[in-house]
């Protein structure tokens, strides 16, 4: 039968079925994501975050590794023996030198472990205590950068949620905080602390921790919250007029419930940056503390505090001031590289 030149149905004669590679070039379908992995997979082509990283967890996994095998301590005093007079040899040796026992025991033919940064005034392995100071100081910016966390989240999430006189109140607390001098009030808090606490951790769990280092988690808890809660309450408050916050409050959701379910978890690739990038301020701020004599407790060496002792040898060892200084810098400058790269990888408004 022929067809109606000026009928509107279609002619089925002039279709083919398609074939299997024709539907697979039809149907490109994107293989299903998620936000998390979107922004691995944007951070590992950032080459310059990605190899920050690397850099970051050699550091990290050093410090924790190399202490379980190496045959010095940080505080071990070579040459110091109980009932013998001290062997001044192993004072001040310069890079692979020996103390005068470790030659008589290489002449006999024994194996000694080399001094690979040598000793310091005190005849202490200094490699180890540079080991030990890496240690410490990303141990305390990184517990420090969960305490401005925890304290900033929860003061921000509640000042824009809130809003209104609870937002006032909060808001000028921290004007506050902001107009004072950073440095002066971190230098004054950390000196009362420490002869404050001092007696009182005493013969308590505390005190191998150390006063210095509690005081300096009290300063970051009452002064370095307040940029962390400024970003978390610019975030809730233009996602508390979202319709899922509004269907929550008309089924009669807490406020509380509100902010954890999901005022949090949408700005929390805001905070993670955040975080990332309080780490190295807060290594920053116990570097100079120590280097004031207001960091860790001695034997204990940080960064900051291996840098203050290096002054008083600066023309004769000069590269005990270097070492710790170029570490410093090295971790700083990576988790900072590292945090902008998160920012770029997670932060919705910079995907486009």
């Amino acid at each position: 039968m022929k067809k109606n030149p000026l009928s509107l149905q279609v002619d089925l004669e002039q279709f083919i079925p398609a074939t299997e590679e024709d539907k697979a070039y039809m149907v490109q379908m994107r293989p299903s994501s998620t936000f998390f992995k979107d922004g691995v997979k944007r951070l590992v082509k950032n080459r310059v975050a990605f190899v920050s990283f690397i850099v970051i967890v050699v550091i990290t996994l050093s410090s924790i590794l190399i202490p379980m095998f190496w045959p010095y301590s940080y505080d071990n005093q070579l040459g110091v023996t109980p009932g013998r007079p001290v062997d001044a040899s192993y004072n001040n040796l310069k890079p692979f030198e020996y103390g005068r026992t470790e030659l008589k025991q290489m002449e006999a033919g024994e194996k000694v472990f080399p001094h690979v940064f040598g000793t310091d005034a005190a005849g202490r392995d200094y490699f180890i205590r540079v080991i030990y100071g890496t240690r410490v100081s990303l141990a305390v910016g990184f517990f420090a950068s969960i305490i401005v966390l925890v304290i900033g989240m929860l003061v921000g999430s509640i000042s824009g949620y809130c809003g209104g006189k609870v937002d006032l109140i909060i808001m000028r607390i921290v004007d506050i905080i902001y107009s004072l001098p950073d440095m002066l009030m971190v230098i004054l808090l950390a000196s009362v602390l420490r002869l404050t606490l001092a007696p009182k951790i005493e013969g308590t769990a505390l005190e191998s921790i150390g006063s210095n280092i509690i005081s300096l988690f009290i300063v970051f808890a009452l002064l370095y919250w307040v940029s962390m809660s400024r970003l978390i309450r610019g975030q809730i408050l233009s996602l508390r007029e979202q319709e899922y916050v509004l269907s929550a409050q008309a089924t009669g959701a807490k406020g509380s419930w509100i902010i954890r379910k999901h005022l949090i978890p949408n700005c929390i690739s805001v905070v993670i940056i955040s975080a990332a990038l309080q780490i190295p301020s807060a290594i920053f701020t116990e570097s100079y503390l120590s280097f004031l004599g207001l960091g860790v407790n001695a034997p204990m060496p940080s960064l900051g505090s291996l840098a203050s002792d290096a002054l008083n040898g600066l023309t004769s060892y000069p590269y005990r001031l270097v070492i710790p200084a170029v570490v410093i810098s090295l971790i700083v400058l990576s988790l900072n590289l590292f945090g902008d790269g998160l920012r770029d990888a997670f932060d919705p408004k910079l995907n486009g």
